[in-house]
């Protein structure tokens, strides 16, 4: 969604690892821009917080911070719905266009990269194949999965990250879903063309993160997570497939279903969250668009003021896209 050339600034995108404190600055920054004088509304890309009821273990903003600034696409669907890339690109767009047309601002903060990445380059994935995709996970050997796909699509299966069986999955199910090469469906996500879009991405140590994770697990327990679990569990059928894989909710599910101890549930989340965060500074680190500010060298309101200056230039014409 490119905004009118008498519409809004281009939209600020600001990314980053969880945990990183991208909600916060995010936050700040809009509301240095309505101070300013512009009306500027956020919007989360985060896969997880779409979800009712999943508000602690998300670390959705609070009521009093969204009475502050507008949010969109929080709280959106029951946790028992399936929620996918291609709604939220719909969704995105949606509001987009709604900001475009009130002349309102966007800053758009999240940490779930294919979401972005739907945003920043119109990227609208192909369809779901169920039975296929059933039909493949039924196979155990990965190895097995990727030789089918060399065979039915040689140019995804070199893109596709060495042992990654997600990804080769998807190729697969689109592949014989569609009776398509998914390599078909674009040119793939290690291609980074120009965008309307201001991206910064947050940088903050690995090691501050992972005592940031720890920190913030624990402060979501005292804030009722485990409660807030258990009522998921309670609905009939449980949460559905996409909300339950949430990082902590799958954790203290075992916990619940007596899998695990409540200590050996935190410290899996916590161990899993670590690694959830590199995967996610990996994958924003790829793209070549992204300014990164140091999050840890100054404080929240002077890195809000540095990102609200470069987006200002970007917004102007002056950074390139």
């Amino acid at each position: 969604m490119i905004p009118s050339s008498r519409g809004p600034a281009r939209p600020l995108v600001v990314v980053g690892p969880t945990a990183s404190g991208k909600s916060g600055v995010a936050l700040e920054v809009a509301l240095r821009r309505r101070a300013a004088g512009q009306p500027t509304e956020l919007i989360s890309c985060d896969s997880m917080a779409v979800y009712r009821g999943m508000d602690i273990g998300t670390a959705t903003p609070s009521a009093r911070v969204r009475a502050q600034v507008p949010h969109h696409l929080l709280d959106v669907v029951d946790p028992t719905d399936e929620y996918s890339v291609t709604r939220f690109s719909d969704d995105v767009g949606t509001v987009l266009a709604d900001l475009d047309a009130r002349g309102v601002d966007a800053v758009l903060v999240g940490g779930t990269g294919l979401y972005v990445r739907a945003v920043t380059d119109g990227l609208r994935p192909p369809p779901k194949y169920p039975e296929v995709e059933a039909q493949l996970e039924a196979e155990p050997d990965t190895a097995i999965l990727l030789a089918r796909l060399e065979e039915l699509d040689p140019l995804a299966a070199r893109r596709i990250p060495v042992g990654n069986r997600r990804r080769i999955v998807r190729a697969l199910e689109v592949t014989i879903g569609s009776g398509r090469p998914f390599s078909s469906a674009g040119p793939g996500l290690d291609v980074y063309g120009p965008t309307p879009f201001v991206l910064v991405g947050l940088d903050v140590p690995r090691e501050v993160l992972s005592e940031r994770i720890r920190a913030r697990y624990a402060a979501q327990l005292d804030a009722g997570f485990l409660d807030e679990v258990r009522a998921l569990a309670e609905l009939p059928g449980g949460p559905s497939r996409t909300a339950r894989e949430a990082l902590g909710y799958r954790e203290l599910l075992a916990h619940l279903r007596g899998e695990c101890t409540l200590d050996e549930a935190i410290d899996l989340a916590v161990m899993r969250t670590r690694r959830f965060a590199v995967r996610q500074v990996r994958w924003f680190r790829r793209d070549p668009r992204i300014r990164w500010f140091d999050a840890t060298e100054v404080s929240s309101t002077e890195l809000a003021a540095r990102i609200h200056a470069h987006w200002r230039e970007g917004a102007a014409g002056r950074v390139g896209a």
